[in-house]
């Protein structure tokens, strides 16, 4: 099962005869990267990062920013060289072979699938917010929030899936223009934050700057990892990008360069304007973010703390003196979630595609619609499940489960370039990863790092989706896999050639 590898040759020609169009360049993969990064991470989650580490989140986003770029160092490559639909299943197929490949695959259901449906309910709380300080419109709680939460079900999540999912049916290039525009609108809002707060900062908010250790820290960091998941979704269009070879370490690295730098910024004016110390239980315990102590907790200091808030931006501009911005930068983040979503469903999207284009899931998944030119019919798949997530799991508790996925597949991907740079030293990489050899080993350790400090309950439930996917390989994928049955695409000159053995 190890010895099925995909070889690369054969990677290229099958994206050659069932090719995808490519119509994306370095800017458009840029906004693209930048669109599925800054989103829920900054605009929600920055209250629940200050909960588990207080101040001490700006080294959290430091630390989870540092794992991110090394791993983004190792995809650039990847993506560089193997141009291709499909991010690190595809990668990790042509490396450590099918089984592996398969286990990166449903992984990655985790980080994409899961991680739309987190983003779903961020933004249906900045909506149903942005409606009662906007025109008093009280929605009740049983249709906002999922039974996890105090309700029964979040149709305004469940809207806004579908709705994303309608516009990827429609076509790549036009979801790329729409997202481009609503990054435009985040980065607008972020820059009024920043210009703000920056200069109303006192330094006495910065203290104690790690009021639950080093542990807290570490916490947030694995929390607030999901504010950076995204990135590698550009890798995943690789088949639809003009001169990717160039264009994929562009948008790769000059989009996590460009939120890195935000989040800085962002979580310093929060905590040197409001503060960002966590609110403690009756006896001084710690609650953790997403927990019905930790809203009994506000409810008796009336809100007023920026952990407390599910719109953290808008809050903090309100206290500030601001609450014209505050209004503004809520109805960017309602406009500008979405493209978060579209990304997230873009990359499930395209690893289904060519998941099933191996013959690992069923070959209906691969279909093309003959008018849009998109896999339509995976589209529609992810939609609804998307969107039974989002209309019934907590932002918490889905960021976390994604994260899991993430970091799993980022260790593969750092694996991979170090094992193809030993097995395939000759092949042209038009992109190298700078100083593998640390570049790498530093990538593996800090996801596994991230990894361990995620909850007990999260690490669980990875291992259970890990189990159910061995099942569906054995019982499915394995038998029905074009390596394994001997159906390998090659280019014309190595038609005559004998397939490898598998």
């Amino acid at each position: 099962m190890f010895g099925r590898v995909k070889p690369l040759d054969a990677i290229l020609a099958t994206a050659e005869k069932k090719s995808l169009h490519r119509s994306l360049g370095a800017f458009q993969l840029t906004m693209l990267g930048i669109g599925a990064v800054i989103g829920t991470g900054i605009f929600v989650l920055t209250a629940e990062a200050a909960q588990k580490a207080g101040p001490g989140m700006m080294l959290s986003f430091i630390i989870a920013g540092f794992v991110c770029a090394v791993a983004a160092l190792c995809y650039a490559e990847m993506a560089a060289m193997v141009p291709v639909s499909g991010s690190a299943y595809t990668y990790s197929y042509a490396v450590m072979g099918e089984l592996v490949a398969w286990m990166v695959g449903w992984a990655l259901i985790l980080e994409y699938a899961i991680a739309a449906g987190a983003v779903s309910v961020g933004w249906s709380g900045y909506f149903v917010g942005w409606l009662n300080t906007s025109f008093q419109i009280s929605i009740p709680h049983a249709l906002v929030r999922g039974p996890f939460d105090g309700g029964v079900i979040n149709l305004p999540a469940m809207l806004i899936a579908a709705a994303v999912t309608a516009l990827l049916v429609r076509g790549t290039k036009e979801s790329a223009t729409v997202n481009a525009v609503l990054v435009g609108i985040k980065i607008l809002a972020l820059g009024f934050f920043v210009l703000l707060t920056l200069p109303v900062i006192k330094t006495g908010q910065f203290t104690p700057f790690a009021p639950l250790g080093f542990a807290g820290i570490s916490g947030a960091a694995a929390s607030i990892f999901f504010a950076y998941v995204g990135f590698d979704a550009v890798s995943t269009a690789a088949e639809e990008t003009k001169n990717p070879q160039r264009n994929m370490p562009i948008g790769l690295i000059g989009s996590l360069l460009i939120c890195t730098i935000f989040y800085m910024l962002v979580a310093a004016g929060v905590i040197g304007t409001v503060g960002a110390q966590p609110v403690f239980g009756p006896g001084h315990e710690v609650l953790s973010p997403g927990t019905p102590a930790l809203s009994a907790a506000c409810s008796s200091i009336h809100e007023q703390a920026v952990v407390c808030s599910k719109e953290a931006l808008a809050w903090t501009l309100r206290q500030v003196g601001h609450p014209f911005v505050g209004w503004l930068v809520g109805a960017a983040a309602i406009i500008a979630l979405p493209s978060v979503i579209l990304m997230m469903i873009f990359g499930q999207t395209r690893i289904f595609f060519v998941m099933s284009r191996d013959g690992l899931l069923p070959e209906f998944f691969s279909k093309v619609h003959p008018r849009f030119h998109t896999p339509h019919v995976v589209t529609v798949l992810t939609g609804i499940f998307v969107a039974l997530f989002a209309a019934f799991f907590p932002v918490g508790l889905l960021a976390d489960v994604s994260n899991s996925g993430t970091l799993f597949a980022f260790m593969a991907v750092s694996i991979a370039v170090v094992v193809l740079r030993r097995t395939d030293p000759s092949r042209k990489r038009p992109f190298r990863t700078p100083f593998l050899m640390i570049t790498a080993p530093l990538a593996i350790i800090g996801c596994a790092y991230l990894f361990y400090n995620l909850s007990w309950e999260t690490i669980i439930l990875f291992i259970g989706w890990a189990l159910v996917g061995l099942v569906v390989y054995f019982a499915y994928s394995r038998n029905h896999s074009h390596v394994g049955r001997g159906l390998v695409d090659v280019h014309e000159t190595d038609a005559d050639a004998p397939l490898p053995p598998v």
